[in-house]
């Protein structure tokens, strides 16, 4: 439920990061960094009538995040939607009685109402365009055919089948859907479409059912019921069964499979299918973080078949993904292997080889981009040719590296600039105020950091000397690049308590004195502190937890 809320409705203020505790800290701990933060920010302790306005501003500030962060429920809510969950319509009416997990059932409840009055505008179309091309010409062909004909010498290829398909979904209510779809095809200049309407109800938490209503001018009208039911909370099956009619008669069908949770990340799955082309089939899927496997076996009129593959998923940006698999049966052997990779926000390209006895050697490459799909099946040869499986290898792998390296890297880097200036200037009025309690919270902080400073002298203790907190430019290759950053020194330094100082796993943009320098940007904390009269440095992550002092932090004399 929290993708409920809109991306422009999240807010940044957190709650943790501003008392710098953990996310499973304790009312003590709560307690402890709020009485902290008090004493340093309460507006009595200052007479100058500006300084008092600035500390009532932080001292509200941090009564706030104490306040959420103290009460069980509102606490509940803040863990899972932020702060904008706070202010949810309808919130109000909330029993303050209520144990946390009724208190999320409450909310998600207010969403779901939410939701239905958004439910009219949604639709979700898919779509699917295949290009099947014949280049056979490249491979196998008889030279003497082109001879005497006008630009022999160029191999002939041409586009021998198309599919066009398109489905949208139309919700009538909360448990109500409509789904209309239909395609066009064509093969060898004969062809053909049709049409399909479906209504699907959701029963209960269980289970639902469709009807389906088709017609066409290859098959005739169709008739078709499908129901799914989870059996237990590891089991649950499907149904379908149709009638097709046409000039021949009905063809009547029936399609079942019954699927169980193996394990955590393994299924497996029993199908049985009665009509034209009957048959019995068993697989295991396991799909983990790293790996995809198959393994199934059919028996069948007039398809049977022993089938494996495996899909490798390395773990980077781009979401690559390498597959092999091998199919064997009475139709003969096919065995393809191939990649896919992330090349935009919402598109995926992929390209698959395929070699088989007796099908040949295919090319097929697929991107998928949001909910459409585009396909382009290339059949090479009919014949198992080395040249063939060579050029469908290298070939795409050649040209998806210099569309890579000159179209689509430029166009990411362009967009993602784009993005973030539209971001900076979205957010530039929150960053100023930021920066405005920031430097508000820097004076406030200098009598307590002078009697810090003090203390920690007297006995050798921590010392901060210097502290940057934003973007470092460390890489020769973006010398060219600014490096944005702020003065941190004086807010880490009034952090320091018994000679410690302790950030926790949160986004240090949230620290009292500490504000956004670079939004949208990674950024460091860099700290150069003297511990027992020995200079020390570190430079950690945005998010990572920082504890020093530490005897791996210590500069040598020779650096």
């Amino acid at each position: 439920m929290a993708a409920a809320l809109d991306e422009d409705e999240i807010d940044n203020d957190d709650y943790y990061s501003l008392l710098n505790v953990r996310r499973e800290a304790t009312q003590d701990e709560l307690k402890a960094s709020y009485r902290r933060l008090c004493m340093l920010y309460h507006p009595d302790k200052h007479r100058d009538p500006e300084l008092k306005r600035q500390a009532e501003q932080l001292f509200n500030l941090v009564h706030q995040a104490y306040e959420v962060l103290s009460d069980p429920q509102s606490r509940a809510i803040y863990d899972i939607y932020g702060k904008r969950g706070l202010d949810v319509e309808g919130w109000e009416v909330v029993e303050r009685r209520k144990t946390p997990a009724e208190v999320r059932e409450e909310y998600e409840r207010l969403q779901k109402e939410r939701e239905e009055r958004r439910l009219q505008q949604r639709t979700n179309p898919k779509g699917t365009i295949s290009v099947g091309v014949d280049a056979t010409d490249l491979f196998d062909r008889y030279e003497e055919d082109y001879e005497d004909a006008p630009g022999g010498g160029l191999p002939h290829i041409e586009i021998n089948k198309m599919h066009i398909s398109q489905s949208i979904e139309a919700p009538l209510t909360t448990k109500d859907t409509a789904i209309l779809s239909g395609s066009l095809s064509t093969h060898n200049g004969n062809g053909g479409g049709n049409f399909t309407l479906a209504l699907r109800k959701v029963t209960s938490a269980k289970g639902w059912g469709e009807v389906e209503f088709g017609a066409g001018d290859t098959h005739g009208p169709l008739f078709g019921l499908k129901i799914f039911r989870n059996l237990t909370t590891r089991c649950f099956m499907t149904g379908q069964c149709g009638m097709q009619f046409s000039s021949r008669g009905i063809r009547p069908g029936l399609t079942t499979v019954l699927a169980r949770h193996l394990d955590k990340n393994t299924m497996g799955y029993l199908q049985w299918r009665w009509g034209t082309q009957s048959s019995m089939n068993t697989s295991i899927v396991r799909d983990t973080k790293s790996s995809h496997f198959s393994f199934a076996v059919q028996l069948g009129i007039p398809h049977t078949f022993v089938m494996m593959s495996y899909q490798y998923k390395f773990q980077d940006d781009d979401q690559t993904k390498i597959k092999g698999s091998v199919k064997s049966g009475f139709f003969g052997t096919v065995v393809e292997y191939g990649a896919e990779t992330k090349i935009s926000r919402h598109s995926v390209l992929g390209a698959t080889v395929s070699v088989g006895v007796p099908q040949g050697v295919s090319l097929k490459i697929k991107l998928n981009r949001a909910s459409q799909t585009y396909f382009f099946p290339i059949h090479l040869t009919d014949q198992l040719m080395p040249s063939a499986i060579f050029y469908a290898t290298v070939g795409p792998l050649f040209f998806y590296l210099a569309v890579q390296r000159l179209v689509i890297r430029p166009y990411v880097r362009a967009q993602k600039e784009e993005d973030l200036e539209k971001h900076r200037q979205s957010s530039a009025t929150d960053i100023t105020r930021k920066k405005q309690e920031a430097e508000s919270a820097v004076l406030l902080m200098q009598e307590s950091v002078r009697r810090i400073i003090e203390a920690e002298e007297s006995r050798m203790g921590l010392i901060i000397l210097n502290a940057w907190y934003g973007k470092f430019v460390t890489d020769n290759s973006r010398k060219h690049e600014r490096a944005r950053v702020i003065d941190v020194t004086v807010p880490l330094q009034c952090l320091v308590k018994d000679s410690k100082l302790i950030l926790t796993e949160a986004s240090k943009a949230g620290l009292p004195g500490f504000y956004d320098p670079c939004v949208g940007e990674e950024k460091s904390l860099k700290v150069l502190y003297q511990f027992r009269g020995v200079m020390h440095q570190v430079l950690s992550g945005d998010t990572e937890p920082l504890r020093i002092p530490k005897q791996s932090h210590r500069i040598d004399n020779d650096t």
